[in-house]
């Protein structure tokens, strides 16, 4: 269904639909009078939201960090290669005897000696056992990045639901305003008429204080009206990045969820990111478990290096060196029973991460039925304000003409124009709200995506970045992956 915005102008017995539909038409060729500015959908709302908002970009930056952990992760499987290279200057003197009394036989005499010994260590360590540290650390890492996937479907249901709300907040109060300021035009009118009625005498002059006041409160409203506008617009821009132009209105994405409620339920259960992301991060959590077992078991490890050492620069005084060996560590008691403290930290981690799967899972639940039932009720106060609508334009009416015979007073015929006017406005909230509550609908089960809604732009893949850099082994530039 299209969400239509009307004007406050009056039309006798016509269709509330054609009402809305000229007074939108009417409401936008205002807006194309004031400047030349594109139209723009929700779906350009949504992508450009898509493209630019800062939370989201952040959660894709997110997203390439936790994927460097798996290389990190994985190099615990790699060699360690070291280069040493050493040098250093030496002085020595030594004398025997003294001057006046030298060693019988042999005159006195001072040696000195300067040496510049200069090493170089060449060393790999390849490990080859370590309690499955390394094992559990890479499988880790990939939940993490399972995690940080989950992270960024969520914050993309929530930027979109926020951008399509604010289209929708825009349109809204732009039809109100416009309804109120056709309201003061009518209550503007009336007063003329009414002035001109009190100069024949066929009115009193209370009918003319209280004509004038309904018009002075009605522009009040229209000042509240431009306030809220203002908000909304501010919001827009936040949410997408440029000001709003010329919106169109939107319709309901209805089409994209299931007839019945429990399907709504079983699909949020099982496709909703919070869930999906609690049951990776148990998952994570588990392995660090492991992880913190893996300091009760034995390490493997083997050493090779080849040293090169000389004391002065000629051939004669250079030695080379090599040794190759490996090492077996068994921890018995190590750092004071802190690894079991560490084990057991880890075990009521993962009780609690698991405890957060039924929370997200309830949660999801209740954002379902809650958006569910909200939508239900949308739908049937539009057809009580589209029948409000109807009946109130033949009660106006009807109560003007049985005011020019004075069957009627000028509170009657204040009251039955502000009655139409609010009846109006609430048919334009209950259409905006009907939009928004199908994505929220959308949004509860987790299917609020740019996929979903078919965008027409460029889908972030965040397993780009991840294949790119998995297997890097050496370079510090950064891959776009974008």
């Amino acid at each position: 269904m299209q969400v239509s915005h009307m004007t406050g102008a009056t039309v006798p017995r016509a269709r509330s639909a054609a009402v809305f539909a000229a007074a939108l038409s009417a409401l936008l060729a205002s807006l194309a009078a004031s400047g030349p500015v594109l139209a723009q959908s929700m779906d350009q709302t949504l992508i450009r939201a898509y493209r630019n908002n800062p939370d989201l970009n952040s959660a894709r930056a997110g997203v390439r960090v936790a994927n460097e952990g798996v290389p990190a992760a994985l190099s615990g499987y790699r060699p360690s290669v070291n280069a040493t290279i050493g040098i250093a200057g030496q002085y020595s003197e030594s004398s025997a005897g003294t001057r006046a009394y030298p060693p019988p036989g042999s005159p006195g005499f001072n040696t000195s000696s300067r040496t510049m010994p200069r090493s170089a260590t060449l060393s790999v360590t390849q490990p080859l056992f370590d309690g499955n540290r390394t094992t559990n650390t890479v499988r880790q890492a990939d939940q993490n990045v399972l995690v940080a996937r989950e992270t960024l479907r969520n914050t993309e249901q929530i930027v979109l639901l926020a951008s399509a709300t604010a289209h929708m907040n825009v349109l809204r109060e732009q039809a109100v305003l416009d309804l109120r300021r056709r309201n003061v035009e009518v209550l503007r009118e009336q007063l003329r008429a009414t002035r001109d009625r009190f100069n024949v005498g066929e009115v009193t002059r209370t009918d003319v204080a209280l004509a004038e006041s309904a018009l002075q409160g009605a522009i009040a409203v229209v000042n509240g009206a431009e306030a809220d506008l203002a908000t909304a617009r501010a919001v827009y821009q936040q949410q997408v990045g440029i000001a709003p132009g010329r919106l169109v209105p939107a319709r309901t994405v209805e089409a994209l969820l299931p007839r019945q409620l429990d399907g709504a339920i079983i699909a949020g259960q099982s496709e909703h990111p919070a869930i999906r992301g609690a049951r990776h991060g148990a998952d994570a959590q588990l392995l660090q478990v492991r992880i913190a077992e893996s300091a009760l078991y034995p390490s493997l490890s083997l050493t090779a290096a080849i040293t090169r050492a000389a004391e002065q620069s000629t051939a004669a005084n250079q030695s080379v060196s090599g040794s190759i060996g490996a090492t077996l560590t068994i921890p018995i008691f190590a750092n004071g029973g802190r690894d079991y403290a560490v084990i057991r930290q880890a075990k009521e981690a993962h009780g609690q991460r698991r405890i957060q799967i039924e929370t997200a899972a309830a949660s999801v639940r209740q954002a379902v039925t809650q958006a569910w039932a909200a939508l239900q009720a949308a739908r049937a106060q539009i057809q009580a304000a589209e029948v409000q609508v109807r009946a109130q334009e033949i009660a106006v009416n009807g109560i003007r003409e049985e005011y020019k015979v004075g069957q009627r007073t000028i509170i009657d015929v204040l009251n039955a124009q502000q009655n139409l006017t609010e009846a109006r406005v609430s048919l334009v909230r209950a259409q905006r709200d009907r939009v928004v509550l199908s994505y929220s609908v959308l949004g509860a089960m987790g299917r609020l995506n740019a996929p979903r809604l078919s965008l027409r732009t460029e889908i972030f893949d965040p397993t780009q970045h991840y294949q790119q850099v998995r297997d890097q082994w050496i370079g510090v530039r950064t891959p776009d992956g974008r």
